[in-house]
């Protein structure tokens, strides 16, 4: 099968929260919300499936926003992704959802649908608006009854790192297919993100001890690794090994970006990564995106650029978030500031 290659597609920056930890109104919580039009999504999708006929790959959309459900053209656009038999995942608010709307996404060839929890129900509803975290895991039995696939994911930062054992078993108990989480990157707002080195690795270790936990009991729920830094951790404690596959140079894993993914905002913007601030490498409304990936996009995959990865014997594999990197020292090639402790001897 030929390999996917992800579109995160931001349809509209229209949502129904205004979360504290947003990358789309950080800095000015009074912006008007971008949204695309009817013609623009189509010239997008078209050139996205354009990208992927040069290059060889089937695509697959992370549709989100904003929320996208909130967008006027939104089950059109479904009309034509299943036009194509194009598969996808919504990233999206609970809100809008029931068993009906669940049941016509599933219908359009929608496969997954992620929701946020941000902590336990006081700390996530600060972050995003009173009520949220129990129609959030209200939402996950919802999901899985229309046939998609439940995935919940956290952003964890200074605030709420030491809630997410608890939101483990929250997720757990509600029957959520997927859990995973990422690290908050630093974006201009007033959220206090100055989690040390040390406190993520006690939340690895304490995860690493919770899954190990579920999974003796058989549980359903998969716990995607997401953040690459565990990698490191997982390297330390021998979990895992560098296998024999791994020829001199092969990229196997880590961070996608300017890899097999690419983030379109609703103003057209193309970014190399939504969470990489400065990113962008064109607009797709003025641009073919076949052309975009091997002239500006090159700037993101130079891995011999990276100031440590790069003497690093998991390169490979892992290359810590340039995101967060980029967030915290204003270097997208600097390191990671969080890897230091996560593996305790120098890489």
């Amino acid at each position: 099968m030929k390999q996917y290659f992800s579109f995160q597609w931001h349809i509209t920056d229209e949502c129904d929260q205004r979360c504290k930890h947003c990358y789309i109104f950080s800095g000015d919580p009074c912006r008007k919300p971008d949204s695309m039009t009817w013609e623009q999504m189509q010239d997008t999708f078209y050139n996205c499936l354009d990208f992927c006929e040069v290059y060889g790959r089937l695509p697959y959309f992370y549709l989100t926003g904003g929320d996208p459900i909130l967008h006027q053209d939104f089950w059109r656009l479904l009309e034509l992704f299943k036009a194509h038999e194009i598969p996808f995942t919504i990233m999206g608010n609970p809100f809008h959802l029931n068993d009906q709307v669940c049941l016509e996404l599933k219908n359009y060839g929608c496969q997954k649908y992620q929701l946020s929890l941000d902590g336990l129900r006081q700390t996530h509803d600060w972050f995003r608006k009173p009520g949220s975290f129990e129609c959030t895991l209200e939402k996950i039995g919802c999901i899985n009854r229309a046939g998609m696939r439940s995935v919940i994911m956290t952003t964890v930062s200074k605030q709420n790192y030491m809630e997410v054992p608890g939101i483990i078993d929250a997720v757990v108990k509600a029957g959520v297919n997927i859990f995973a989480f990422s690290r908050y990157v630093p974006s201009g707002g007033e959220l206090d993100t100055s989690m040390t080195p040390q406190e993520y690795r006690q939340l690895l270790s304490m995860c690493d001890k919770k899954f190990r936990e579920y999974e003796a009991e058989g549980c359903d729920t998969y716990f995607n690794k997401k953040d690459h830094l565990w990698t490191l951790y997982e390297y330390e404690t021998g979990q895992f090994t560098i296998p024999a596959y791994a020829c001199d140079g092969m990229i196997c894993g880590g961070c996608n970006c300017g890899n097999c993914h690419i983030t379109i905002l609703p103003d057209g913007d193309i970014y190399a990564c939504r969470r990489a601030a400065d990113s962008g490498t064109g607009n797709v409304f003025e641009d073919r995106l076949a052309d975009v990936w091997v002239t500006s996009m090159e700037a993101y995959r130079n891995y011999d650029a990276f100031s440590k990865c790069s003497r690093c014997k998991l390169k490979q594999f892992c290359r810590g978030c340039p995101a967060v990197a980029k967030g915290y020292t204003g270097d997208f090639y600097g390191e990671d500031p969080l890897a230091g402790q996560v593996r305790k001897t120098d890489c």
